[in-house]
């Protein structure tokens, strides 16, 4: 009981010596400790990137979902951790409509055939829009999420303790820097200055250990930085499969309602065979019975994938830099070439770079001495 008394007390005066230091900062009466410059830009990047990966976060799931009732369930469920249930998609209903109205109609009529050729278009594209919602949320969504639960959580702690420990040393050189003052005055004041010269070392030690380990855990954000790109990369592959898909589905439905635009006006819509009235005009009868549109092939170009049909298969020994137009560049990120066209790369490391006719965008020829080769533009800070 007495020692838990003490501990409370102890912490009751760290606690109030904390709270003085910092009231006396900002009221710019008291020194404060300064952090490195390199420190201070590991912690502004490091808030950057805290804050743009929750705006990131936030507006994907309302791209994927965009029913805030629907993201609040889905949200308690996580924290929950229960499987967030089945959602039919708005495309599935649409086709349950549809398939439901053309057998009140008749599934015979022109009308009821259309209702059901559509809705199983807007079936196959609403199991594609599920299938692309699944991949985005675990590809890409779940690796922000963790970084900002897991990763960012831990740097926060880190930051907090070594922002009372920053405290601590300052209120220790405070009370020695009055102890030295007081000493000058009475010779009776020399144990209280070297009991705050031993404080301040100790201080200044546990300053200096959790120092480090905040500045090593800021220097993990290039690594952060590296995942998630990767993980955008699968973000905009599955974006394009998703929309490849579905203009592959409303052509081949343009082709099928192509086919049966004659007998719209053939004289038996809706089950009027012997009517004389015109054909109608409806909107969406007449966008029935527009000509199908020639199909253009889909090749979805996913970023950071070189372009092997433009380029062909680079041989950077067969490569000579222009007569102009070659950049130095600065490595952001250790790169792993991918194969013997590829040029691997350090980070901080300096190298040339030059474009060829018909690159991929994404991609530049990097040189180091006598080694060459592809490298990605992402990974590079161009110097004028």
């Amino acid at each position: 009981m007495e020692f838990n008394v003490k501990k409370l007390a102890s912490d009751a005066g760290v606690f109030f010596s904390r709270a003085m230091q910092f009231t006396e900062e900002k009221l710019g009466q008291a020194e404060k400790t300064e952090l490195d410059a390199h420190f201070e830009n590991l912690l502004a990047r490091a808030d950057c990137t805290k804050n743009w990966t929750e705006k990131i976060l936030r507006q994907t799931e309302v791209l994927l979902q965009p029913n805030p009732s629907a993201r609040v369930e889905e949200f308690l469920y996580e924290k929950l951790d229960r499987k967030v249930p089945s959602r039919v998609t708005n495309g599935e209903l649409l086709a349950q409509y549809m398939t439901e109205a053309a057998n009140d109609f008749g599934p015979g009529t022109p009308y009821g055939k259309t209702l059901i050729k559509v809705g199983e278009t807007q079936r196959r594209l609403g199991a594609a829009e599920r299938e692309f919602i699944h991949s985005a949320s675990i590809n890409f969504l779940t690796p922000l999420r963790n970084f900002l639960e897991g990763d960012w959580r831990t740097i926060s702690k880190e930051r907090r303790i070594l922002q009372n420990r920053r405290l601590d040393l300052d209120a220790c050189k405070a009370r020695l820097k009055k102890a030295k003052a007081a000493e000058a005055k009475a010779a009776l004041w020399s144990d209280e200055v070297e009991k705050a010269e031993h404080e301040l070392r100790l201080t200044q030690t546990e300053f200096d250990r959790q120092a480090e380990v905040t500045r090593l855990l800021l220097e993990g954000i290039s690594s952060t930085h590296v995942n998630h790109l990767r993980c955008l990369h699968e973000f905009v592959e599955s974006q394009t499969n998703y929309y490849a898909q579905c203009y592959q589905f409303m052509l081949d439905l343009q082709k099928q309602l192509g086919s049966s635009k004659g007998e719209i006006f053939s004289g038996t819509f809706v089950g009027n065979a012997d009517s004389t009235s015109p054909a109608p005009s409806s909107p969406a009868v007449a966008a029935a019975t527009l000509p199908a549109v020639p199909t253009i092939p889909v090749v979805p170009t996913i970023v950071g994938v070189p372009n092997t049909v433009a380029e062909g298969v680079l041989n950077p020994n067969e490569v000579k830099p222009p007569a102009s137009g070659t950049r130095k560049a600065r490595v952001l990120y250790d790169y792993e070439a991918a194969d013997s066209t590829e040029l691997a790369l350090l980070a901080d490391e300096m190298i040339t770079v030059y474009s060829l006719p018909g690159m991929d965008p994404d991609w530049l020829i990097g040189e180091r001495g006598n080694q060459k080769g592809k490298v990605p533009v992402t990974y590079l800070e161009l110097l004028s």
